[in-house]
């Protein structure tokens, strides 16, 4: 045995428990946003990924949640006390009782939870001070065939063959085909192969484990889409070990079991439906765990989502056409305390109700835009409504990849990356709202309502009076824009504002070049606004290109280009324009590790010098990307709120 204290990064998913102060949410110059709402009930969730671990943590007989969460930066495995109960319990706000366990998986054998990681059982789970790592079968015996390291590494703890020990089940995915990204032809094709996703059988043959390769269903090995999450159990109640499996995105697999527990033989793969069609979870990268959660003596699912939140997918004893019947997802419920909006949250502050005080309106990476209240003050902090989705005529809206909308490939069909401006865009004095995505498309959904009572209708493009030819696009993209639409690198603000005080709103944003652009507005003779290509007026001084969240200083001052990558590392920049040092200038403020200014040195023969200045504190909010906004609360505080991966919010105070 080997203390938990020595856990090491290692491609098999074990997770370093000495992680550094940066990536620690106790910082002094971020503060966590909180709702300050009592009373409030809101979905559970934690950040970026949510690795459920069902248990009655504290021994009180209900089942509670203790949840992994791998992001940055609330890395961490939280604990979720059920306080009412029953199948729809109340929980406590998360307490965090250790650092994230990457790939953890909880099994029930003789009832009793049995928690594993890649290569390991964490035994005395429930008792952090005692918890150690039993060594069990070496990770690399399995991967040792596979091309790349797998994303998902998953071990299970059951006895498969029904011969009273337990064996070891793994699900690992396979990436290999796939590949990562840029591979669609002119007709919007994934010309490279699927996602992988097999599951292995380690037998107990006396305490000692034999791989005896990976399980099949159907006459042909079990191979879903991605993130196969094994979880076996007696699901249709006659008495034999069957197999659900999860996948990358967000449907689960039903392999029946047609022979006996001693010896299994699966039928083929069937999506897991109901009466409402194929069960599905709202977003992807799922990771179900069985348990007998409302203990009726039927095994159910509860599910991680992508977004932090976990469902719970009741059993309801019914079998038909030979396969289980489960109801569809509801996410269990806590007691309010971080505000949350999805993950890679990207936040705008405006008083989107008119009622005197600024609201957040904010994108997030599953496509929605959310409106979320400012309810006023409450013990001199501001007090936050739950995330409410904004719809556009009478329908949510949410942006999507689908199966070719995302440079990255199919397997991201569900992610929408919606980013935005709020602003006046049609000059009819009411907010609109402008937004990019995963597409590059960048559109707007126009505010027909009125003060006090906004109301979007559909989308509709931005269009640029481009002259001549055909709309630009960034090269990699597959589909060819309509002629004056504008279409740009994907995951970029589009940041509404009368740049040259004309009176008009102009756009400025990335280019389909990843260089900052102006997008001038006109009046044409008849008096209808027109938007003009984008210029590059903005330089650096000195020249700073930004990679990723990573900083380059050029040689040399030059245009201001805040991504040179391309394909899938394209885009991905957040910014917002905002007088940071008062000098009656506009600045600007971009995503990096938190958020970097760049100070507006002045303008000279048309073109805005720039110099990079500071980035906000040691504090890493971002994996991907961050997204900042300036708020002003009055009395409750003036600065930066930035959104993070996590899908939370963070209050810089100036």
């Amino acid at each position: 045995m080997k203390a938990l204290r020595n856990l090491y990064i290692s491609v098999c998913g074990i997770v370093m428990f000495n992680v550094s102060i940066a990536q620690s949410v106790n910082n002094d110059v971020f503060t966590l946003l909180e709702y300050n709402n009592p009373g409030l009930v809101v979905d559970v969730s934690v950040g970026l990924w949510a690795w459920p671990i069902p248990m009655d943590y504290d021994g009180d007989g209900d089942m509670d949640l203790v949840v992994s969460c791998p992001d940055k930066p609330y890395n961490g495995t939280y604990y979720f006390e059920n306080l009412t109960g029953g199948a729809a319990p109340l929980f406590a706000p998360a307490k965090k009782i250790t650092e994230a366990l990457k790939n953890v998986q909880v099994s029930f054998v003789d009832d009793q939870p049995r928690v594993l990681i890649p290569g390991y059982e964490l035994t005395n789970f429930r008792n952090l001070q005692n918890m150690q790592m039993d060594s069990l079968f070496p990770p690399g015996e399995i991967l040792k065939d596979f091309k790349k390291a797998p994303r998902f590494n998953q071990w299970k703890l059951v006895d498969y063959d029904n011969d009273h020990d337990p064996d070891i089940m793994i699900g690992v995915d396979d990436w290999s085909d796939y590949g990562w990204d840029n591979a669609f032809n002119n007709k919007g094709e994934w010309v490279n192969g699927p996602l992988h996703g097999y599951v292995y059988w380690i037998e107990n043959k006396d305490g000692v484990y034999i791989n005896r390769g990976r399980i099949h269903a159907g006459g042909k090995e079990i191979d879903v889409f991605g993130a196969p999450s094994p979880n076996f159990a007696d699901f249709d109640g006659d008495g034999d070990l069957d197999l659900i499996c999860g996948e990358f995105l967000d449907k689960f697999t039903w392999f029946e079991n047609t022979g006996t527990w001693d010896k299994p033989v699966y039928a083929e793969g069937r999506f897991l439906s109901n009466q409402s069609g194929i069960i599905k979870m709202d977003l992807q990268m799922i990771v179900p765990a069985a348990v007998d959660f409302d203990k009726d003596g039927h095994v159910d699912l509860v599910v991680g989502d992508e977004d932090g939140r976990v469902a719970f997918i009741r059993n309801t004893g019914i079998v038909s056409d030979k396969m289980p019947v489960f109801e569809s997802p509801v996410y269990f419920r806590q007691q309010a305390a971080y505000v949350k909006f999805g993950a890679l949250v990207t936040p705008v502050s405006t008083d989107w109700d008119d009622d005197g005080d600024e609201d957040i309106v904010a994108g997030n990476s599953a496509g929605y835009i959310g409106f979320i209240e400012n309810l006023g003050n409450y013990n001199d902090k501001p007090r936050w409504a739950a995330p409410v989705l904004l719809q556009s005529n009478g329908k949510i809206i949410r942006i999507q990849a689908g199966k070719n909308g995302s440079v990255q490939g199919p397997a991201e069909a569900k992610w929408g990356y919606t980013t935005l401006s709020v602003n006046d865009w049609d000059g009819d004095g009411l907010k609109d709202i402008v937004v990019n995505s995963i597409w590059g498309k960048v559109e707007w959904f126009r505010n027909t309502g009125k003060k006090g009572a906004p109301r979007l209708e559909e989308e509709q493009a931005v269009t640029v009076n481009w002259q001549p030819g055909r709309a630009p696009k960034p090269a990699w993209t597959w589909w060819q824009p309509a002629p004056a639409e504008l279409v740009t690198e994907w995951r970029t603000t589009p940041f509404v504002i009368d740049w040259n005080k004309d009176g008009l709103t102009d756009l400025v944003m990335l280019d389909h070049e990843g260089y900052l652009a102006w997008f001038k507005r006109v009046k044409d003779k008849k008096g209808k606004l027109l938007l003009q290509p984008g210029q590059r007026i903005f330089y650096s001084k000195p020249a700073s290109v930004f990679d990723g969240n990573h900083k380059v200083v050029a040689e040399t001052p030059g245009m201001l280009r805040l991504n040179a990558r391309e394909n899938g590392g394209s885009g991905r920049r957040k910014f917002t324009i905002t007088d940071w040092n008062n000098d009656g200038l506009p600045d600007l403020v971009v995503n990096s590790v938190n958020a970097s200014v760049l100070l507006n040195r002045g303008e000279e023969n048309g073109v805005w010098h720039f110099e990079d200045t500071e980035i906000l504190g040691a504090q890493i909010l971002a994996g991907h990307d961050t997204s900042p906004t300036p708020v002003n609360w009055g009395e409750a505080g003036l600065g930066l709120l930035i959104g993070a991966e996590d899908g939370h919010f963070y209050f810089y105070k100036k």
